[in-house]
């Protein structure tokens, strides 16, 4: 047995019936695993008989009570530890028996490394979920997607990955110190991405290890809270905001002259989607202005510019 501790922390808000469903697997993994796991489960403030099912069936699993922050609720909790480690997941994740050790492990050999990520497939067991993640800047808006064209290729292949949402784990130092995921996206989408790119800005990356293997429901959350139109209106919303908070030079230029025909094409066909993201986005980025400019101190512009290139030329597709 390893003496470091690792923390396996699964975020809950409203899903009691995932939690039924996924968390026996992550006991499992965490028990068969070298080190010492701790399973914790972060309550999100659920209406729903999330508690009552965490009570009743898995007694053994302590339950942290937190503010709704969606993602960012985890910075909250990590900073409250203190193992050098942490297993992050969503409640519609599954975990392989032997998931966890080979994400720790590279966490241990690699002292660049911010977060690990695993090889994850659907609960079809079939549709390829990641979290091999490539990004591109497409008409001025930023994408990341898993199955970017030619993943079959890629995706049993280790290597650098942009981010990871559902499941990842991370050094726990580093990812405070990065700032965790930002409230600013709340309720959530991107927010994965901008922590990955904010860690790469440091020197940090993301690992790819398709050797430990997961399953993610995808939506499971999100879906009924938002249903379709309201998950791609916080993923323009959010793709935004990521823009406007990270993104500098050339690139941010060419965003905001692409943003003009898009503002056209959506009036002439009369698709209010983007006209509302950015009104939204606008009104979030205003109250967060102060942070926003806390933000771009550091690194001079020039050497910001050179590793935000870097980073697109390494993942994109």
């Amino acid at each position: 047995m390893c003496v470091d501790e690792v923390l396996v922390l699964v975020l809950n808000y409203n899903g009691g019936g995932l939690l039924g469903e996924c968390l026996p697997s992550i006991v499992k993994a965490a028990r068969a695993s070298k080190y010492a796991c701790r399973v914790l489960v972060i309550d999100n403030e659920s209406t729903d008989d999330s508690c009552e099912v965490l009570s009743r069936h898995w007694p053994e699993v302590p339950v942290l009570h937190e503010s709704n922050r969606g993602l960012a609720s985890f910075n909250e909790v990590l900073g409250r530890f203190d193992a050098p480690f942490a297993i992050l997941l969503n409640n519609d994740v599954k975990l392989a028996e032997d998931a966890i050790d080979p994400l720790i492990d590279a966490l241990r050999q690699h002292p660049n490394a911010l977060f690990t990520a695993p090889f994850c497939l659907g609960f079809d067991n079939e549709t390829y979920e990641g979290m091999n993640t490539r990004v591109r800047d497409r008409f001025g808006l930023i994408q990341g997607l898993c199955r970017a064209p030619g993943y079959q290729q890629t995706m049993f292949q280790p290597g650098l990955t942009a981010s990871a949402g559902p499941v990842l784990a991370v050094d726990r130092l580093k990812f405070l110190a990065v700032g965790g995921y930002d409230p600013i996206y709340f309720p959530g989408r991107i927010e994965d991405l901008d922590l990955g790119f904010r860690g790469w800005l440091m020197g940090w990356r993301g690992l790819y290890l398709p050797r430990s293997k997961a399953w993610h429901k995808g939506f499971g959350s999100f879906q009924p809270a938002f249903g379709t139109s309201g998950c791609d209106h916080l993923a323009l919303r959010n793709t935004l905001i990521f823009t406007w908070r990270n993104i500098r030079g050339s690139r941010l230029a060419m965003h905001y002259l692409w943003l003009l025909p898009r503002l056209m094409h959506s009036l002439l066909f009369r698709k209010g989607m983007l006209i509302r993201a950015i009104r939204d986005a606008i009104v979030i980025c205003r109250r967060n202005r102060e942070k926003l400019s806390d933000d771009l101190k550091g690194l001079p512009d020039f050497e910001y510019i050179s590793r935000q290139e870097e980073y697109f030329r390494q993942f994109s597709w």
